[in-house]
């Protein structure tokens, strides 16, 4: 016989006392910490336990008793489901009030290295529509919300373009309107569901590998161009030409479109990283600029997704590079060469290394488009290429930038980091948390002296971190 499962209380009337980590709320409730999605400080909520451990609990609101004074009407019809913007409801002063407090205790308790004053975060000048890039999904298996399953209510169509709802990689939640780009956005996705619709186009089976759309991604340009690359699984002669005829008639649709891509993946995963992009019409790229620099950018390239922002971040990092025109750089993840070309004016020599071998050419052609011509970028896994050899061949660096992915940088790196012995190190981080760990390894030699908090995605619990850190004195 199995075991009946426990039913877990029900909390009533109690008060939301802190931001949490992820983006949640929290509530103590005797010895137990309750961490709960979409409420904010001050709320008043009736609490459900969905998950209860040893010291902590899981819970969703299911009465708000009375709203927080602060609380604010979000303004995406999704809120709550999708998941994406899970802030909307704080006003951004204190969004950035929170995010400035996780970099603050993730460095203190998580480091545990000796801290300047952490400057004041700074705040997007946008707050919606602020995004270059959205990627959405297809699926035969529509999401349905707790009270579209109690109602019972039919759909005409269970398939879907979207977003994974929290929990779910089978299913997509439909999206009508998304506040993170310009509503160009909107219309694609849109025109293209409508299509399908009409014409019978089969959407993706996460779980039998079948159905012809299977996902899209939407770059868009402050110079006013914009890509789309559609994810197709053809498997027969027929869906070929259905492909075929859907990209002629967005071709035909959006004039605007100068990037029409499509690939064909029929893995087991949604990546297409390895996979041949297929030129429809138009080019295989758009150009970002910055600060009179410009970026080509490809579907696969890594360019940070708030434009205006990501002035502000790297001009933070060139900032505290401390740069005189006489310095040997190494930019480390470079991606597209971002960072790399938009200091080079101010260095002697920039070394980029990144793995993906198709932003390394994309970095090299941003270099010479914007006729730098003292950087030098190399493609690999960075602990295998970013070694003492390396250093030996190419110069020992004066400054380290670095600007890993959210796992932070690997031990070897590190340790060969160590070794160089750069003056500076510019370490920028989406991930507070990693960046502490990695201080911790560095404070052995160097120590910091500057932390930056930067704001790129409005209404998350997403935030960036610049750290200056300087070489400690024998």
């Amino acid at each position: 016989m199995s075991r009946k499962k426990k039913e877990l209380p029900l909390l009533e009337g109690v008060t939301i006392e802190a931001v949490a980590a992820e983006g949640k709320a929290l509530v103590h409730v005797n010895d137990l910490v309750v961490f709960v999605p979409f409420a904010i400080p001050g709320d008043v909520v009736d609490l459900q336990l969905t998950k209860k451990k040893h010291s902590y609990a899981e819970a969703e609101v299911v009465c708000l008793v009375k709203p927080s004074p602060d609380r604010i009407a979000p303004f995406c019809q999704h809120f709550g489901v999708c998941g994406g913007c899970k802030w909307q409801m704080l006003p951004y002063e204190l969004q950035l009030r929170a995010k400035q407090k996780q970099v603050v205790d993730a460095l203190t308790r998580i480091g545990k290295v000796e801290l300047p004053e952490c400057m004041p975060i700074l705040g997007s000048k946008k707050t919606r529509e602020y995004r270059n890039k959205l990627e959405y999904g297809f699926s035969n298996k529509r999401w349905l919300t707790k009270e579209q399953i109690i109602s019972g209510e039919p759909f005409e169509r269970q398939e879907s373009v979207g977003y994974h709802a929290g929990g779910s990689w089978d299913k997509i939640l439909p999206i009508e309107e998304c506040h993170l780009m310009a509503p160009i956005n909107d219309r694609l996705r849109l025109t293209i569901r409508d299509y399908a619709y009409e014409l019978g186009l089969t959407f993706f089976d996460a779980r039998e590998h079948v159905g012809l759309l299977r996902g899209m991604m939407i770059r868009l340009s402050n110079e006013g161009t914009l890509m789309l690359l559609i994810q197709f699984c053809i498997l027969t002669p027929e869906e070929q030409t259905q492909a075929e005829a859907l990209l002629q008639f967005l071709k035909e649709t959006f004039p605007e479109l100068t990037s029409l891509l499509w690939v064909n993946n029929t893995k087991f995963n949604d990546t297409f990283g390895d996979l041949p992009i297929q030129v429809y019409s138009g080019e295989d790229h758009i150009f970002l600029a910055m600060e009179g620099l410009r970026f080509k950018v490809g579907a696969k390239s890594f360019y940070q997704t708030n434009t205006e922002q990501a002035y502000e971040l790297y001009s933070v990092a060139r900032r505290f590079a401390g740069l005189t025109g006489d310095e040997v750089v190494y930019d480390l993840y470079t991606g597209t060469g971002t960072i790399a070309n938009f200091v080079a004016r101010q260095a002697r020599r920039v070394i980029g290394i990144e793995y993906v071998p198709e932003a390394i050419e994309d970095a090299k052609v941003n270099s010479s488009l914007n006729n730098i011509t003292n950087t030098e970028f190399f493609a690999g896994d960075m602990k295998d290429i970013l070694t003492d050899d390396f250093i030996a061949e190419h110069g020992r660096p004066d400054i380290i930038i670095t600007d890993p992915p959210r796992a932070g940088m690997h031990g070897d790196v590190v340790k060969t980091i160590l070794r160089a012995a750069p003056q500076r190190i510019v370490y920028v981080s989406c991930n507070p948390a990693t960046q502490a760990r990695d201080l911790s390894l560095l404070d052995e030699a160097y120590r910091v002296v500057a932390i930056q908090p930067v704001d790129m995605f409005p209404h998350t619990q997403h935030v960036e971190n610049v750290v200056l850190l300087e070489k400690r004195a024998l």
